[in-house]
């Protein structure tokens, strides 16, 4: 098979796994845009959400490092230009820490400080098994082939997306945020899909018996991804369920109080 056939072919394959699992149409982001302020502006809720999603984008940033088949001069350099988008931005700051200042300053009451976020082993103990299980998944899969790497780079732009249109419902100004602007603005997650795309094809060119693999790890962290947004959305349920639960409870007592 051509190079040309191998590359088109493995877009064309990444595309559609891609587009099966669009993050934009998890309910999560839909139903916390529409939440009750109360429910929506709480910072245990938010706190919450914080630390489902800053868990899981740390192991995928920390995954990174551990990128197969990347071992020329040239593909190092590439790989370091992704780790400096993340990690070595101006000032010391990174995407973790302007995430957590996002949440911060809409009022989150944070779990965990953002030098807890450690090695897999020692955070998954202090978070939900589900979250715990994702983490896992990318430790394992990011060493093992691209595919992971690429479909998370691929969907991240619309992730993010649709996290600022959901915060923005109850906090007009989040996109102002560097976490999101700096992102939009620049955009970076395009470039970084169009790049770890372009490395995958490359090094699949040269190693075609990688392909199974890849296109195998590429479905499993999809899936995995779609598990984080369901995780995200019980918690958003569930922390509803519990505000009305009070809220009728307290409305019976006071019933009953004036009664007496």
């Amino acid at each position: 098979m051509k190079t040309d056939d191998i590359r088109s072919g493995f877009l064309r394959q990444m595309a559609a796994i891609a587009e099966a699992h669009r993050p934009s149409e998890a309910r999560f982001f839909s139903r916390l845009a529409k939440a009750p302020a109360r429910v929506a502006t709480s910072p245990e809720l938010l706190g919450d959400i914080h630390l489902v999603y800053q868990g899981a984008m740390h192991a995928t940033r920390a995954a990174v490092y551990h990128l197969p088949h990347l071992d020329t001069p040239a593909l190092r350099q590439r790989k370091l230009r992704i780790f400096i988008d993340d990690d070595g931005l101006p000032n010391g700051d990174t995407h973790h820490y302007q995430l957590t200042r996002v949440f911060r300053n809409i009022g989150a009451r944070l779990k965990l400080d953002d030098e807890e976020f450690g090695s897999v082993d020692e955070l998954c103990p202090k978070v939900d098994p589900r979250l715990a299980h994702f983490m896992r998944q990318v430790q394992l899969l990011y060493p093992r082939s691209h595919g992971a790497w690429c479909i998370v780079e691929m969907l991240s732009v619309e992730w993010m997306g649709a996290l600022a249109d959901a915060l923005a419902a109850h906090f007009p100004t989040v996109r102002e945020e560097a976490y999101f602007s700096e992102c939009f603005d620049n955009k970076v997650e395009e470039r970084h899909a169009e790049e770890a795309l372009s490395i995958a094809a490359d090094t699949l060119c040269l190693r075609r018996g990688l392909a199974e693999q890849t296109f195998s790890d590429a479905q499993t962290m999809a899936c995995a991804l779609d598990d984080v947004w369901q995780l995200l959305d019980d918690i958003v349920v569930k922390f509803a369920a519990g505000i009305d639960a009070n809220s009728t409870c307290a409305r019976a007592v006071a019933h009953e109080d004036g009664q007496g």
